[in-house]
């Protein structure tokens, strides 16, 4: 019972998570019909809901552009499909033969995926349910726009909150760079080989939330560039556009430390004394970025702990280890730039927060 008491709640936070873009893609459907068939005059606006549905998507992001697409699409479908169904009837091989012509004139006019796709589904249309009718290809184009148009306007009259899912991918990918960070810290304190494996094996799984987190903060910005009412998020967007770049590049950083600490590990390097403590307070400093992040403020806590860090990564530590440890250390400086970049730093001036390696960098 407890179990099946999860499940539904798991089932309902999803259906929550999701449901503006029901409640949008609703009410254009509904806006989208009314508009066409009793402001317009079409008797039966079949394609613009459809069109005001397609153009929002369940998922968002470039809506703009896919409506333009989804218009383009339609017109060509239904172009295609009226002229030829009126010459030549329908059947099996005349439906066939409309859309590989609907398909062809997409891809010859160097049109997208969305484009091609579109100009087959509309073809199919005309040429079984919605047969040419005496109004021709026009009215159906002219319902396309209409709908487009409608999906486009509610995704700016009832926006979704573009920064609830890029706080949700953050901290996923804060979460793991945190995580996989203590995790190496834990294996080398410990020298513990099948840890370190561990740890690396999870951070080389890492790729697919960065790709979530640019798709989140893609969408967001649309969102936050069309909608007035969600102009006031700009901001917050921007420090995690900010952040996005720097924290990718950490997330590899961390991998190749992983992936040298487990060497060393199975070598037997010495490990550098303040090295696990290092790495615990890069995991910190990452939490607090991440909880910086997520109330609006400049991340600044995080960009102190940050520099602590660069701070103590000197060449006497590099002297403490052989080459794997040594290579860890580099690492260790690298991702602490990284961090200071995405607090806000320029490259230049998070660099400037490291002891240099070299005497004549003096």
């Amino acid at each position: 019972m407890g179990r099946v008491r999860e499940e539904l709640s798991r089932r309902l936070r999803r259906l929550l998570r999701t449901g503006v873009p029901i409640v949008q893609c609703a009410v254009a459907a509904g806006v989208a019909w009314f508009l066409a068939r009793d402001l317009v005059g079409h008797a039966a606006p079949f394609f613009a809901p459809i069109a005001a549905v397609i153009s929002l998507g369940v998922s968002l992001g470039q809506r703009m552009r896919r409506a333009l697409e989804l218009v383009v699409g339609v017109s060509i479908g239904i172009g295609v499909g009226d002229v030829l169904i009126s010459v030549i009837g329908s059947g099996p091989w005349q439906i066939a033969l409309v859309v590989a012509l609907a398909m062809s004139t997409a891809v010859l006019l160097d049109s997208g995926g969305v484009i091609v796709l579109q100009a087959a589904s509309s073809s199919v249309l005309v040429a079984t349910l919605l047969p040419p009718a005496t109004s021709g290809g026009l009215t159906r184009m002219l319902d396309a726009v209409v709908g487009g148009l409608v999906g486009f306007a509610v995704a700016a009259l009832l926006p979704a909150n573009p920064l609830s899912v890029a706080h949700r991918n953050g901290r996923v990918v804060l979460g793991e760079l945190a995580d996989a960070l203590r995790g190496v810290a834990s294996a080398v304190a410990h020298r513990d080989v099948s840890m370190a494996a561990d740890v690396l094996a999870r951070a080389r799984k890492s790729h697919k939330s960065v790709e979530e987190l640019r798709s989140a903060l893609e969408a967001g910005a649309e969102i936050a560039r069309f909608a007035p009412i969600r102009w006031r998020r700009r901001g917050d967007l921007e420090r995690y556009e900010t952040a996005a770049t720097p924290v990718d590049r950490a997330l590899r950083n961390t991998r190749v430390l992983a992936r040298r600490a487990l060497a060393a590990l199975r070598d037997g390097e010495p490990v550098p004394r303040p090295l696990p403590g290092m790495l615990e307070e890069l995991a910190g400093t990452v939490v607090l970025l991440r909880d910086e992040l997520a109330s609006g403020k400049d991340p600044l806590q995080a960009r102190e702990a940050a520099r602590s860090v660069a701070r103590k990564s000197t060449v006497e530590l590099l002297g403490e280890g052989d080459f794997s440890m040594q290579v860890v250390v580099l690492q260790v400086r690298s991702i602490a730039v990284d961090l200071l970049q995405a607090s806000g730093l320029t490259r230049s001036e998070a660099s400037a927060a490291l002891p240099p390696l070299h005497p004549e960098e003096d």
